[in-house]
């Protein structure tokens, strides 16, 4: 893998899937706020303090974290996508912390911040994603003042997400991801975690799963919002010819029927990783 090429590419990808996540805001931070609200306890923000959001994407988690940092503190909301960092800052503003909250275009590998500057750091699903998970773990340590505290949640294995539809994902791009490759799942092992946390010179690092689930009002309103929401299964439909987009969406929904609940609701099980540690 070429670091920057990949970089180049993600950051072109989820540019183009702000939007969409804008748009599904409520379905998706509904099914995610039991991850939003762990993270926001174990780091505990106070009044006051200066709290950072890596790989913010939409900023819900940080902005739930920057209600309790009132009054005098402060939440710089950050991501590599400047689409997404407008998308968190008009958040801001609806929900009324616009005086609170800071919104800026920073990569997680080289945080823009001085040394020892903050008080604590949280990044819900982006750290795994990154070409490099241990340079950004390592500037987060740098920025965290003595005693602050990082929470961080990452998928656990693709066998405990089936929201992910791993096998026909891998097939429709035609490769499975190399192990270390980033990607959804490629912090799936608590122990790896926890190693990366401590080469980075955390301690107390406590990593645990959590288990939740993803809805939808049925296979077509979940088919919708994979669309919006995921750059990579757009951009692999888009190779696809007519007839092969319609025997992939047949087998999602094949795939759908044993998360369909009488009603014609889909819920889909999910597993992410927390981990909480201080510096």
């Amino acid at each position: 893998m070429d670091a920057e090429e990949f970089r180049a590419a993600s950051r072109e990808a989820w540019e183009g899937a702000a939007r969409g996540w804008a748009a599904r805001r409520e379905a998706f931070q509904g099914a995610a706020a039991p991850v939003s609200e762990w993270l926001v306890d174990a780091l505990d923000p106070q009044p006051g303090q200066t709290i950072l959001e890596l790989t913010a994407g939409p900023g819900d988690t940080g902005l739930l974290a920057a209600q309790r940092v009132r009054p005098g503190g402060r939440l710089i909301s950050t991501d590599g996508a400047a689409a997404m960092v407008a998308v968190a800052q008009a958040r801001a503003e609806e929900l009324g912390l616009a005086d609170v909250v800071e919104a800026r275009t920073m990569e997680a590998e080289w945080i823009d911040l001085p040394t020892a500057s903050v008080d604590g750091v949280l990044s819900r699903w982006g750290i795994m994603l990154l070409a490099d998970p241990e340079a950004a773990l390592r500037e987060t340590r740098r920025v965290l003042r003595p005693g602050g505290r990082l929470a961080l949640a990452v998928w656990d294995r693709a066998e405990a997400n089936p929201w992910s539809m791993g096998r026909l994902m891998a097939d429709l791009l035609g490769t499975v991801p190399e192990p270390g490759q980033p990607g959804p799942f490629a912090l799936g092992d608590p122990e790896r975690v926890r190693e990366l946390l401590e080469a980075a010179g955390f301690g107390d690092a406590e990593v645990s799963a959590l288990d939740f689930a993803f809805t939808a009002a049925g296979p077509e309103q979940w088919w919708e919002q994979q669309l919006d929401c995921s750059p990579t299964l757009r951009g692999a439909l888009a190779q696809l010819s007519p007839a092969d987009h319609y025997k992939a969406r047949d087998r999602v929904d094949q795939a759908l029927e044993a998360f369909t609940e009488p009603g014609g609701t889909v819920r889909i099980p999910a597993r992410t990783l927390t981990a909480a540690a201080s510096a």
